[in-house]
């Protein structure tokens, strides 16, 4: 269980063993489990319709795991999968598990670009991508030849089931072939905001320990019908759209892309209990008029994160369908470090992420030194929780501390309570005039506007201060008839009670921001359009 120079402590694993935070058991048993004691509940529906029971999730994965052994899938290989977020994909991740395969997931919205980094590190033996994606895995593999042999085949839905176009004949796989719990099962990318992305390597057990820890934070059941809207391979979307569905036997409602008023109108259909999103879809969600035309009142919890999350808006979400808004503070590569629970009181929730989880022992550290006793600085961890790194080895040393420790890239405080709020990145500062401005703090004002759907700030280069706050929105539906420049801003801001010093200084208006591939913010593709929209300016600096 060794990637590179990270693998985990067999002294550390059987003590999360014996602790009952990782198990014995895998995904692939647990589905088949499921199959066999309420096999006609829906597993996965695609909204509006599509739906697979256990009993035909469990069966279509076993058919398209012999499919694979058939077209020379073997214990450890690597299979690339490019899809939508579809029921289709989690067949898919089933179905390679059994295969004793490992998935190696390219998000839904990645372009050729992005897709060819993540085979050109990971080198898997094939790359299965949908029908929409078709042309473009193709031409990434053809531009990979002959340097890489890579066969790109495509996931098809006929009549009769899930099929791969390898024209061999099926081959069931041996038992005993399937990945472990303790076994590398998934290779995804880190979500790619500011940058060519990086290969995370996961075990299911790091999984089954953040699933826990949600459970136990949100009171969830098997009773619970889930709606996660994070794209599948990536972090946040595999404990909410994979694994915790699967080990809790739940309903999952799945939308191929995101978009608002379809979620509004899912929640109402299916009777959704449980939606878990990323902050900048929550607050898209609320401001379409389709969240006030549709009954959420079935929303329970709602598990959110991955970038700062305005209060107004949350608390007015929660005021609007009686939801309880959870956040966890961690990453992709550490998994959790804290989290809110239905018991913390709404501030706690709204405006901290939680308290920290003892087991993953937490420390704070400023460059190399352990800052942990002054109550702020850079989190970094070591747990249950934490992925086994970069692929190779790569960036070990920015990954880890030198005694190693996992590293966030935030600047955070602690609390006497324990509890941890995100003050800014290390890389998410506007230095104007030698003054730190969170780009989050100015986000988390902008958006109190009434004509601000979402908000994202960036440093604007200038000759004089260095840099200077620039504002970027996507305002909300047109219907709403509120429009905005920048005093008209200002003037709101001032009357929240802003500083001068960290009112933004440009604003731009976007139809869309740009996202990543996981759903965020894209701020590098936003510097580089401020950067370009100065020109000369720029040049000067």
């Amino acid at each position: 269980m060794k990637v590179g120079d990270v693998a985990v402590d067999a002294v550390d694993a059987a003590h999360y063993r014996s602790a009952g935070w990782w198990s014995d058991r895998t995904i692939s048993q647990t589905v088949r489990g499921h199959a066999l004691a309420h096999p006609d509940k829906p597993a996965y529906v695609d909204h509006p319709a599509a739906t697979y029971t256990w009993r035909e999730f469990d069966e279509a994965a076993t058919s398209l795991a012999a499919q694979l052994a058939g077209a020379g899938v073997h214990p450890g290989d690597r299979v690339a999968v490019w899809h939508g977020d579809t029921a289709a994909i989690h067949v898919l991740f089933l179905a390679i598990e059994r295969c004793g395969g490992v998935v190696v997931g390219i998000g839904a919205r990645a372009g050729t670009r992005e897709a060819t980094q993540i085979l050109r590190t990971t080198e898997p033996r094939l790359l299965i991508s949908d029908a929409a994606r078709q042309a473009s895995a193709q031409a990434t593999v053809a531009g990979l030849a002959p340097q890489l042999d890579i066969a790109a085949v495509v996931l098809r839905t006929e009549q009769d089931g899930l099929s791969i176009d390898t024209h061999t004949p099926p081959c069931a796989p041996d038992d005993a072939a399937a990945v472990g719990p303790d076994d590398v099962f998934l290779i995804n990318s880190t979500s790619g905001t500011t940058g060519l992305p990086k290969c995370v390597v996961h075990t299911q057990n790091r999984w089954h320990y953040f699933h826990q820890q949600a459970v136990a934070n949100g009171a969830l059941s098997a009773d619970d019908v889930f709606l996660p809207v994070i794209p599948a391979p990536f972090g946040f979307g595999i404990w909410t759209a994979h694994t915790t569905p699967i080990y809790l036997g739940v309903t999952t409602v799945l939308l191929e892309r995101f978009d608002a008023a379809a979620a509004c109108e899912a929640i109402a259909h299916h009777r959704v209990s449980v939606l878990c999103c990323v902050s900048t879809q929550l607050m898209m969600i609320m401001a379409d008029r389709a969240s006030r035309e549709n009954d959420l009142s079935s929303l329970r919890v709602v598990f959110t994160g991955g970038e700062a999350l305005p209060y107004q808006r949350a608390a007015d979400f929660e005021e609007l369908t009686g939801a309880t808004i959870l956040q966890f503070y961690g990453s992709n590569e550490t998994g959790l470090l804290s989290g809110t629970t239905l018991h913390d009181s709404r501030e706690r929730r709204l405006r901290t992420a939680g308290r920290l989880v003892p087991e993953m022992a937490v420390r704070l550290f400023d460059g190399d030194d352990d800052v942990t006793s002054t109550g702020r600085g850079q989190p970094a961890c070591r747990g249950p929780a934490t992925s086994l790194g970069y692929l190779g080895g790569v960036d070990h040393d920015k990954l880890y501390t030198p005694d190693g420790w996992m590293r966030m890239g935030d600047v955070c405080e602690v609390d006497s309570d324990g509890y941890l709020s995100v003050t800014g990145r290390t890389s998410d500062f506007i230095v104007r005039g030698g003054k730190n401005i969170s780009a989050g703090e100015v986000e988390d004002a902008v958006t109190t506007h009434p004509a601000v759907a979402v908000a994202a700030a960036v440093a604007m280069p200038d000759p004089v201060f260095g840099e200077k706050v620039c504002i970027y929105i996507e305002p909300v539906a047109p219907a709403n008839n509120h429009v905005i420049d920048l005093p008209g801003l200002v003037e709101h801001l001032l009357a929240q009670g802003m500083s001068k010093e960290l009112l933004p200084e440009r604003l731009i208006v976007l139809d869309e921001l740009p996202r990543s591939s996981g759903g965020k913010i894209a701020k590098g593709q936003l510097r580089e359009d401020i950067r370009t929209r100065l020109g000369d300016d720029y040049e000067r600096r």
